[in-house]
């Protein structure tokens, strides 16, 4: 091990071209021979190059950009304050449009990114058949994992800068300077280098029934499987197929690194390789969690499958097909309150933006603006919900903000809203977990005014998701049932890519299972009716389903719903091309230090801005910037706009 920590030790220091192209120093030559000459050298080098997927601006939890970079949570100046590391979230400032190329935010091309893990990728596949004790089977499996891991990589790599550098192989130790400054690719060349290196590992890699657990944060056949359909979705989505944006991005020697021709056909591919994936998932036991019954209502239950679909304790989740295991994850830390002033890790300082919160579905499926049973002009006025089936979900026969009432299952299992309830433990009785967010109640502010010293939640809403609600808020971490992964791809995720693929190449109308029927299988887990009974039964525009463009803005609020606060958002503006129409908006919610309903809910007239900084600027900052320093000293050329 310590020949790995020395040779990652060289990496980090060298030079800034050095960061990305592997030149190995002579004298270690020898520390290469010593590692590869057994299999358990051979597996050690294998963890290392995973552990490259813990860095928290890549794959990892809240601390990511596609996590907290958008406009799905509110956070105050507190955790803005580097000087407040770990209590520090760097990604929020790039929603505040603070990106910048001389230090660049969140990144992962150089500055401990991800082309070291890829040159160890590179260094294991050149050396791993010097390895005398090891099967061929065993070998060729080994060889798999890591070929998946560094299409991961690159695929990372592709998502923030779009052409990249790709490395095949190392370059040796005697290259000429001119030799190392490789150029970039292609993004077209990037996808396909992407998926070759997929369709390499596929064969060899075990489904996830056969890998023993202790192989089981590495990728397996249907995450690899799932993987190559998300990136070909990502291919053939309108930032990267037919993008006039970047029509004339060129390397330096001219070489255009973008089409800007629409090409219809990688939506075919796309919707193919979720086929395929789905059938893969499903053979080898994967299903959306949907079985859980533990509570006393069928809301509750339906509430409880949402909340487990997206917590992966010890790998046991039939719904999580790839996971992270975050070295250090501090989400519940942002996310649960500290009403009870105890905890000091609590800080309940990130909670979900207005758009968020009316983004969710009424208990028809349906928009809010478009259920014709709901009163939308009226979601700011009080009202008394008397139904039982909210049993311990709203306070009944008291005043709660309509907004809240009649709401879809996974509003209530994502988002903690005031008049509501919150479980925090294993009790059965919901007494004290009512959500009471005036200034100086249980969840309110304690404090008279906002200042950005004290951590405060500033909109009057909470997250739910993905914190356990059978675990007590004080001393949370210590009482989670097991090591908590970070979901990355999830079966709902596989179900919505086959009905926009689908729905994008040939219309929901030429096969209704290919489109309908993926989207209704994440609808019934929800506890909502099919897309087609919602919009027909309960819609004021009923053709909306019919037509391709139509189901485009269903099924993309659809997975804006099912992945909110996921990370999922800020990738999927980006590569929808939506991001300069949605992230240049104030985020909004309630006046916090208001004592009672009315102060609170501003005289009942609508949120106000709580956060006015939210800035994108397009097209520069659909990609993120490489170092300035990285492009001087490599001659790469830099991304438009940086």
């Amino acid at each position: 091990m310590k020949y790995i920590i020395s040779f990652l030790t060289i990496l980090f220091f060298c030079s800034a071209c050095e960061e990305y192209l592997d030149l190995v120093p002579e004298k270690d030559i020898e520390t290469f021979g010593t590692i590869f000459e057994t299999r358990k050298g051979a597996d050690q080098w294998i963890t290392t190059i995973y552990s490259g997927l813990q860095n928290k601006a890549l794959a990892g939890p809240i601390e990511a950009p596609g996590v907290s970079g958008a406009d799905e949570f509110i956070a105050s100046e507190y955790i803005r304050d580097q000087t407040r590391a770990p209590f520090y979230i760097a990604a929020l400032k790039i929603g505040d449009g603070l990106q910048m190329s001389q230090e660049p935010l969140c990144a992962v091309w150089t500055d401990d990114g991800v082309y070291k893990y890829i040159r160890m990728c590179n260094t294991f596949l050149d050396r791993i058949g010097g390895v005398y004790d090891i099967e061929k089977v065993e070998r060729d499996y080994w060889i798999a994992e890591v070929k998946a891991v560094k299409a991961f990589f690159y695929f990372e790599l592709v998502k923030r800068y779009g052409p990249i550098v790709l490395v095949p192989e190392n370059i040796g130790v005697g290259a000429s300077i001119e030799e190392m400054k490789q150029p970039r690719s292609h993004v077209d060349t990037c996808f396909k280098a992407i998926t070759n290196l997929l369709d390499e590992a596929i064969p060899d890699l075990l489904p996830n029934g056969q890998r023993p657990f202790i192989r089981k944060n590495y990728f397996c056949k249907e995450s690899a499987l799932a993987l190559k359909a998300r990136v070909l979705l990502y291919a053939a989505s309108p930032l990267f197929n037919g993008n006039e944006f970047y029509g004339n991005f060129r390397n330096k020697n001219g070489e255009l690194l973008f089409n800007s021709t629409y090409d219809p056909e990688k939506w075919r591919l796309a919707a193919e390789a979720a086929d395929e994936a789905v059938a893969e998932c499903e053979r080898g036991g994967y299903s959306l969690v949907s079985e859980r019954a533990n509570r006393n209502t069928k809301l509750l239950n339906v509430m409880d499958n949402i909340e487990w679909s997206t917590l992966v304790f010890n790998h046991n989740n039939t719904e999580s097909i790839f996971s992270v295991l975050p070295v250090s994850d501090y989400s519940f830390a942002f996310l649960l309150p500290n009403n009870d002033g105890q905890d000091p890790l609590n800080l309940g300082v990130m909670g979900p933006s207005m758009k968020m919160v009316e983004m969710f579905y009424t208990e028809n499926g349906l928009p809010i603006d478009n259920d014709k049973t709901w009163d939308y002009a009226g979601r700011y006025q009080l009202s008394k919900e008397k139904s039982t089936v909210y049993k311990d979900v709203v306070l009944l026969d008291e005043d709660v903000l309509a907004l809240h009432l009649r709401r879809e299952p996974r509003f209530y299992a994502d988002i903690a809203a005031d008049r509501c309830y919150w479980r925090r433990g294993p009790k059965v009785n919901m007494s004290g977990y009512e959500v009471k967010a005036y200034r100086g109640e249980s969840f309110g502010l304690r404090e008279s005014r906002l200042v950005s010293t004290i951590p405060q939640n500033i909109c009057g809403y909470w997250v739910k998701k993905m914190t356990c609600s059978d675990v007590e808020t004080f001393l949370y971490s210590m009482n989670m049932p097991g090591e908590q992964n970070w979901p990355i791809i999830r079966l709902a995720e596989l179900y919505l890519i086959q009905a926009e693929a689908w729905n994008e190449y040939e219309g929901p109308l030429v096969d209704k299972k290919h489109v309908y029927g993926p989207l209704n299988k994440v609808r019934v887990r929800a506890g909502i009716p099919d897309v087609e009974t919602s919009w027909i039964s309960y819609s004021n525009t009923p053709d909306k389903v019919k037509t391709k463009e139509g189901m485009r803005e269903i099924i993309r609020r659809e997975i804006n719903i099912e992945f909110a606060f996921e990370g999922h958002r800020f990738w999927n503006l980006r590569r929808w091309k939506e991001a300069h129409k949605e992230l240049n908006s104030p985020l909004k919610g309630w006046n916090v230090l208001g004592e009672n309903a009315r102060s609170f809910y501003n005289n009942f007239e609508g949120p106000i801005e709580v956060w006015g900084k939210a800035k994108f600027i397009s097209p520069r900052d659909y990609l993120f910037p490489i170092k300035s320093e990285e492009v001087l000293v490599t001659g790469c050329v830099q991304n438009p706009g940086w």
